[in-house]
Parts: C-alpha cells; structure tokens; sequence
C-alpha cells in the first residue's frame, strides 16, 4: 500500500521534529526522547502529561501547550510508549506541586504511565480515560477503551491546573469529566501500518464496523452501510442512554473523524446530533467537529458526549493555546 514515508524505522522520530519545527512556539522536543514538551514550561503549577501510541494525530502532542498537556509521550505506531519514556517526561517537566498522568484504558499505557510514576520523585496521581461505551455490557473485555473523548480531559484537568489547583483537585475535576463522558464511533475500513504495510482488518464493500477501537480492535457488530442519519441515530441513541441527560442538561458535544472523512460529511453528522439533542431540550455549549484522534487514515467517525456542570463547563471554555485546540 503506498506511503508517503521514508525508512518505517524513523517515521516517529521524523514526525516529532516535524512538529517541532513547525510548531517552536508551542512546544519542544526533550532531549534523547519521544517527549514533546511545552515550549515555556511553568513548574509552579500541577503538570499533565499524556501519550500514547503514534498514528492517533494530532494527539497527542497536538495538545501540549497552555491550558491542556504540559507534555505528552508518542509510541511507536499504535503501541504504548516505554515506561523509560514516560519517566524522561516527568523527570523534564515535573514540579512540586504534583504530575496528573492522563491514561487511555489499554494495559501498555496503563503499566508503563503507572510504572513510571511510582518510580518519580514528584508526587504523582493518574487518571484512566475509558469513554468508550462500545463494550460496556461486554463479558470478553477488560474494560472500556479511552477515544477520542479523552480531550476534553486534556482540556478541562489542564484548564484546572493553569489556575493554581492543588493535585487532588486536578485530578477530582479529571475523575468528574471521566464519570459524565461517553463516546462511541464506527468504520467504514481498514488502516494501514506502516510496518507492516496490509490493511489492519477487513470489511465488506458495503460494510461499516460498529464500536470499532481506535486501533482496529473489534466492535459490536458488522452491519451494511446506512445514511448518515441512520448511523447517527443508532449512536447519539446508545449514547444518550449511557449519559441521560435531562431537558436543560449542559452537553459538550465532539464529531471526530478517524483520519479519511471528509468534513463535509462530518458536519452532516453535527448536524442530525444536534437535531437530536434540540428535541430533547439538551443544551449544547459547545461543539468540535474534525480530526481529534485519528487512526491513521481509517474512514470512519466516532461521537462524544460529555455532560456539563457549573465547574465544567468554564474550565471547557478557558483558554487554550495548542496546536490542535486554541480557544
């Protein structure tokens, strides 16, 4: 399958200092690491740190900058970056004031952030990110995925830790957005490894996966390719029943494309979400619609639906300054 690459061995190490010479005033690369750092690092608040493997762009280092990730650790594609990794990004950017580690729910990143704090200087919380509703209900899982929604975590935790919060609170507002966030997507196709150059699965001509993970895992069922307006049906259905919002409930709302779909045909999909939302008198505050977290170039779209409150809802609408996120 053709690639614009060059030796698959470096396509990690190319991608970082490409992002660093295009971005040298939002962030920095950590000497002898795969660590994108803010470029002005304030160690006089809680720090957080993310990552985990390539291929998801623009996260996760699309959003290190201020009021989100004060760092973030890139694997190699789809695998979970080395505990030693991780230890260089806390050891580089650490402070006193504690290390709120942001964790999608896979065993690598989960061992490695983990590992990595117990072993820091610098006290250190985590947070495991499992927004992804597609295998709540499942007996052959270990637990729910952390997808796309895990940036409104980045942006809200991070919102928090720019105004002076300590670390139990940083990780309190974390734990909250966790508990009200709910995400689900779909495929209409593979993507392709670079290392190993074959699509990641297969599917029908007129086949779409739902429930996919962000790396090719399995979903719920394979079905036949249906209106825009089915598939969002079926979704923005499952997800209002996981998070029940009642009328005059405050909702973020986030369309993310998997890295082939056009935005035209993402904003049909905004557009039938919010027609749902609006005949239940939910009101949305705000709405992303774009490439978030990527799986490579997967066709395919996931939503995410995060329930608001007083703290929240500010600390979402604070200002950013990320590559991927500038409010």
């Amino acid at each position: 399958m053709k690639k614009i690459i060059n030796n698959v061995e470096y396509i990690v190490d190319e991608m970082l200092n490409g992002i660093v010479v295009s971005h040298s005033d939002l962030v920095q690369r950590v000497a002898d690491s795969t660590v994108l750092a803010r470029k002005n690092i304030n160690k006089n608040k809680v720090v957080l740190i993310s990552g985990g493997g390539s291929g998801h762009e623009p996260s996760h280092g699309g959003f290190v900058g201020e009021g989100m990730l004060d760092a973030a650790v890139a694997g190699e594609v789809f695998s979970s970056p080395g505990a030693d990794q991780v230890a260089k990004a806390i050891e580089a950017i650490g402070s006193d004031k504690g290390v709120l580690l942001v964790i999608k729910n896979y065993t690598g990143d989960v061992l490695n952030f983990e590992m990595a704090g117990e072993m820091s200087d610098y006290p250190c919380e985590s947070i495991i990110v499992n927004d992804d509703i597609a295998l709540e209900n499942s007996t052959y899982t270990v637990g729910q995925r952390g997808v796309a929604g895990t940036i409104y975590i980045h942006k809200i935790a991070g919102a928090k830790a720019e105004s002076g919060a300590s670390l139990s609170d940083v990780r309190a507002v974390a734990h909250k957005v966790n508990d009200n966030l709910c995400s689900l997507g779909m495929s209409l196709g593979p993507c392709i490894v670079p290392a190993s150059g074959t699509a990641s699965f297969e599917l029908k001509d007129n086949e779409i996966e739902m429930g996919l993970g962000i790396h090719g895992e399995p979903g719920i069922h394979r079905e036949e390719l249906k209106t825009a307006d089915e598939h969002t049906i079926y979704i923005m259905d499952k997800l209002l029943a996981h998070a029940k919002p009642q009328a005059k409930d405050k909702v973020a709302l986030l369309i993310n494309g998997l890295g082939a779909t056009p935005l035209m045909e993402l904003y049909i999909i905004a557009r039938k979400a919010h027609e749902i939302l609006g005949n239940k008198n939910v009101v949305v505050v705000d709405t992303m619609v774009g490439n978030y977290m990527t799986s490579m170039e997967m066709p395919g779209f996931s939503i995410s639906l995060l329930k608001l409150d007083n703290e929240t809802e500010p600390l979402l609408m604070a200002k950013a300054n990320t590559i991927a996120w500038k409010r």
